[in-house]
């Protein structure tokens, strides 16, 4: 039959063989390569460190400047980020929805201010610095609880002092305030640690919108290392130098930054900026980016105290 005898060529055969053998070849590289892909894109995806922000405070617009800095992160830095805000907005004080994402974070960053969230939500916070896990805060995080009282979480409004070696809240004994509204702050890098890896690429000197907090005598606490100092321009009254940023150990052993600038014009500030992307390297123990991706478009307006 002229199909069998076709097939018994032994020229014939050869080919089919060999096609058929190059066929299989090819498909197990490739499925190799397709497990080599899947397999680098799964490691490279748990590499990326997962960081929660928790925001929410009335006057310095973090619900603008802190998802603005959650996509840089994404977009520049290989991070994954969670954005957790008050609802159902900036001045809502008892309800911050989603606090159980901290369960699975690599690392918090607080901007609040004067909250008074239930104790559930609180106990997700709680559980979050009890893993030693590293944490940021920005300005007003010094009093970011403010319960009445006698109120069964009233010892959380020393959440600066125990989470982020700040005052304890704010005014009370330690007198933790500011040199007026109409004042900045000449913000300088402290020439004993320029070479401390947050600070790479800050300039030595810097003008900040914010007004100056005061924290000394009694604050940052014994285990914290300043960064960088402040000195109030048009203060309000007769006025001293105040750290404004510090990194150190807290209470749970934590590794923190805390710094009291914070003003959403802070953030339009190029040394400001190269101060928060090294500080989240730093705190999560990945090395500061040596040349960063550049100025990040804030442009968030200062919405000041509306309650």
């Amino acid at each position: 039959m002229p199909y069998l005898s076709f097939i018994k060529s032994p020229v014939l055969f050869f080919f089919i063989a060999s096609f058929f053998l190059y066929s299989c070849g090819s498909s197990s590289s490739s499925n190799e390569e397709t497990a080599r892909k899947t397999e680098a894109a799964s490691e490279a995806e748990e590499e990326q460190p997962t960081v929660v922000f928790v925001v929410g405070d009335h006057e310095y617009s973090s619900e603008g400047t802190m998802p603005k800095l959650a996509a840089e992160l994404e977009e520049n830095y290989g991070m994954k980020t969670v954005m957790l805000k008050s609802a159902p907005d900036y001045n809502a004080e008892e309800n911050i929805p989603g606090l159980e994402a901290l369960q699975d974070a690599d690392m918090a960053v607080f901007f609040l201010r004067w909250r008074r969230i239930p104790a559930d939500q609180v106990k997700h916070i709680e559980d979050y610095l009890k893993t030693g896990k590293p944490l940021i805060g920005f300005r007003t995080t010094t009093h970011a609880f403010n319960y009445p009282e006698g109120h069964e979480l009233e010892e959380w409004n020393a959440f600066g002092e125990f989470a982020l070696n700040a005052p304890p809240g704010w005014g009370g004994d330690h007198n933790h305030t500011h040199y007026g509204h109409e004042s900045t702050t000449k913000v300088s890098v402290i020439d004993e640690v320029s070479d401390h890896p947050i600070l790479t690429g800050v300039d030595e000197q810097f003008d900040a919108a914010s007004w100056l907090y005061t924290t000394l005598p009694d604050y940052p606490t014994e285990n914290s290392e300043w960064l960088l100092m402040g000195s109030a321009v048009n203060p309000n009254k007769e006025a001293i130098d105040h750290p404004v940023a510090w990194t150190g150990t807290n209470s749970f052993g934590s590794k923190v930054f805390t710094t009291t600038l914070g003003h959403p014009q802070d953030f339009d500030r190029e040394p400001f900026q190269r101060l928060v992307i090294n500080a989240i390297h730093w705190a999560l123990d990945k090395p500061v980016p040596e040349e960063w991706a550049g100025p990040m478009k804030m442009n968030v307006a200062y919405h000041g105290i509306e309650n």
